[in-house]
């Protein structure tokens, strides 16, 4: 796998929708076989942070910003922790050959992108190796339709990844290239189940082009650009240190889907189950959910269920009601 030119870091953006399997592919190139030491920047929406708890244990620097949207109020925290690397690197502390940045489904990448060349020491460290937008190919026409966010995340991408593909029939698909290469005909596709690509595919591919991003975004070089969230859109998180009862739980989590399915944008979890030994992640999207077994418990961390929930219109009250009735007497 190619590394960066001389003297510069390369720098992956990874984006996506919400729920499109962003933390599956930053799974998959971390466990993969590159030899590379990736420093991973992971951006949550909401004040829990479950993707940090979701990504594999690599011997990798996993660095969690929450608050906030990357594209917005922690952008300066984005800069913050990159300037913190380079000193580290500079004092010989850490070492890494690439830095992957996941967004939240929520970002818009072009200010992400636009960091490294309005920052004068960053551009001087690192170069945007490429932008890769994971798609839904099942959820992302919805998405598309009402998101200005989604649309921003295909227009701007490099490469795209269509995935989950084995849930949409070969004329839905044909569709939705067609829909895509509307939008942005130069970025390159990639098909996928669970996000199963080659990584010569997406890292040290050198396929950032600046000039093409200012056919997109005029302003892209221009430090004042404003991002606007969906103000129907929020996110709930919960934290409970007593164990849940499972059933309860599978009650509830079926009450949500067919009552509100159509506004959960996306929600996640870790809990813990009252007489089981290992964590049970769930995540679902819209009317889809699924949960399984994860791994035991550490003898030295804090058993506790964490809980978040984005979506449109959500009453946070009734959704903290309902999950306390979780808790197993």
């Amino acid at each position: 796998m190619p590394l960066a030119r001389p003297n510069k870091i390369p720098v992956t953006i990874l984006t996506g929708y919400l729920g499109a399997g962003k933390t599956t592919l930053l799974n998959r190139i971390l466990t993969e076989k590159h030899r590379q030491k990736i420093a991973v920047i992971v951006n949550e929406y909401g004040e829990v942070g479950i993707d940090n708890q979701l990504v594999v244990d690599a011997d990798e620097e996993i660095l969690e910003m929450n608050n906030g949207c990357i594209c917005c109020t922690v952008r300066g925290d984005l800069i913050r922790i990159l300037r913190m690397l380079v000193f580290s690197m500079n004092e010989g502390k850490v070492h890494f050959d690439r830095v992957l940045i996941e967004t939240t489904g929520l970002a818009d990448p072009a200010p992400v992108a636009q960091t490294f060349f309005m920052d004068e020491q960053l551009s001087q460290k690192f170069e945007v190796d490429s932008i890769i937008t994971v798609v839904d190919s099942k959820h992302v026409t919805r998405h598309l339709d009402t998101h200005d966010e989604a649309q921003e995340q295909i227009a701007f991408a490099d490469v795209i990844i269509l995935n989950k593909t084995d849930l949409v029939s070969d004329s839905n698909l044909k569709s939705l290239e067609r829909r895509l290469a509307n939008m942005n005909p130069a970025a390159r596709k990639l098909y996928a189940q669970d996000c199963n690509v080659n990584l010569k595919e997406l890292l040290g591919i050198h396929s950032f082009d600046v000039k093409r991003k200012l056919e997109i975004a005029p302003h892209f070089l221009k430090d004042h650009h404003h991002h606007h969230h969906d103000d129907t859109v929020s996110s709930v998180a919960f934290r409970e240190e007593k164990p849940l009862d499972i059933e309860k739980v599978e009650q509830w989590m079926g009450y949500l889907v067919r009552q509100k399915g159509e506004d959960l944008l996306r929600y996640k979890g870790i809990l813990q189950i009252k007489g089981v030994e290992e964590r049970i992640v769930f995540q679902g999207l819209h009317m889809l959910f699924s949960g399984h077994p994860d791994r035991k418990w550490k003898a030295n961390e804090t058993k506790l269920s964490e809980l978040v929930f984005i979506g449109k219109d959500l009453n946070k009250e009734e959704l903290e009601q309902q999950f306390k009735n979780c808790i197993a007497n």
